[in-house]
């Protein structure tokens, strides 16, 4: 196992961590920009670097568009988070993330679903 993928792994380990916590205790009656909230400040509590609303530009050819997409969380430069309270994940949740994922050059992105009764019913952890 690489360092790399052991560093990537213990980071989202380490939100996940965090995510149930939250989950437990607040539940899931919530709007997703609490949950966010929440999870970015117990990351930057844990020494983490947290971008939130960070902007993902689309640049095709000679056109550069900066507007309009925005991952809900970027932590460490490395991985991307999705939060959403809805319920259930939809390919449209998926391909966003993905889509964060493909233009950002990130490698894992965690889909996490706040609106469920158990936290670990709405994970979904997508690798490039």
């Amino acid at each position: 196992m690489t360092q790399r993928f052991t560093e990537i792994n213990e980071l989202s380990g380490q939100i996940l961590k965090h995510a149930f916590e939250i989950h437990t205790a607040l539940g899931p009656g919530l709007l997703e920009s609490a949950y966010k909230e929440c999870l970015a400040y117990r990351l930057n509590k844990d020494g983490l670097f947290v971008e939130k609303e960070k902007p993902m530009p689309l640049i095709f050819e000679e056109i550069k568009l900066d507007q309009g997409y925005r991952l809900d969380l970027l932590v460490n430069d490395k991985i991307v988070v999705e939060l959403k309270t809805v319920d259930c994940f939809t390919d449209v949740h998926i391909a966003q993330t993905l889509t964060y994922m493909r233009l950002g050059g990130f490698h894992l992105g965690l889909l996490i679903n706040f609106k469920v009764k158990s936290l670990k019913d709405g994970i979904k952890r997508l690798i490039l």
